[in-house]
């Protein structure tokens, strides 16, 4: 009867340890995808388009939306897949305003499903984003509000081949939204002594309020995004920019 008993006890203590493992694990993923605030991210498709030195055609003119943001979380529910069925009524803002200005494509929604796969999927925790719809709307939303473009022309700042002092950006930026934003560049090239503006993100409180990009707690690392699954992506050589002179490039007809 002894080794009976003795399988019987390993036995035990083998589901005993999986069942710890399993809920180990459970409560890990949970823990990781944890998060606090929001980033909304939009960048300028002249500069994506010269960090990627891809077939960039007629890159907007305008700033485009990157994303929206969870920080410290990423792929939160890898079953819950993008259906361009679900965003069918903002399809005409989303090319617009939300396009993919590198990869070519029938209905340009790569960008798209890489967005809401990586970070939709962790801010459904709130019910304000807990459908696709709501996601990518509230960004809309949100880019609509911001209105950067417009207020980058009020502020006198638009593309030009003279240069900007990044502090002067900054506090402008500042005074007329009332937070400070987090403003990232290109670093120069070897052949060149400027870094170039790229990208320009608001911070969110997870009440969906506007706050400081600075205040204490803010958490970047996660923010290294790639644009679609493409993971040599502008965003890999952009950085919180130096203070000191910024070159906002004009418009490119065409990037080869």
């Amino acid at each position: 009867m002894q080794p009976k008993t003795t399988h019987v006890f390993i036995l035990g203590s083998l589901c005993l340890a999986f069942y710890c493992l399993c809920a180990a694990d459970k409560f890990y993923n949970r823990g990781n995808h944890e998060w606090t605030k929001l980033f909304m991210v939009q960048h300028w498709p002249t500069t994506v388009c010269k960090e990627i030195e891809n077939d960039c055609r007629d890159p907007p003119n305008y700033w485009t939306i990157h994303g929206l943001w969870p920080d410290k979380a990423g792929e939160c529910n890898r079953s819950w897949h993008f259906n361009l069925d679900e965003i069918k009524d903002l399809l005409p803002d989303m090319r617009h305003f939300w396009p993919d200005v590198i990869h070519p494509s029938p209905n340009r929604s790569q960008f798209w499903k890489h967005e809401w796969e990586k970070h939709g999927t962790c801010a459904a925790q709130l019910d304000a984003l807990n459908s696709q719809k709501k996601y990518f709307g509230k960004c809309l939303e949100f880019y609509k509000n911001l209105d950067l473009n417009s207020m980058l022309l009020k502020l006198g700042i638009e593309p030009s081949v003279s240069y900007y002092q990044i502090a002067d950006i900054r506090n402008a930026l500042t005074s007329m939204y009332g937070v400070i934003p987090k403003i990232q560049c290109l670093p120069p090239e070897q052949e060149e002594e400027i870094q170039t503006l790229g990208q320009i993100e608001f911070c969110f409180t997870k009440d969906l309020h506007l706050r400081n990009c600075t205040e204490p707690g803010v958490y970047f690392p996660f923010l290294q995004d790639a644009l679609l699954t493409d993971e040599t992506s502008m965003t890999f050589g952009l950085s919180v920019c130096e203070d000191g002179p910024v070159f906002y490039p004009p418009p490119e007809k065409t990037y080869r």
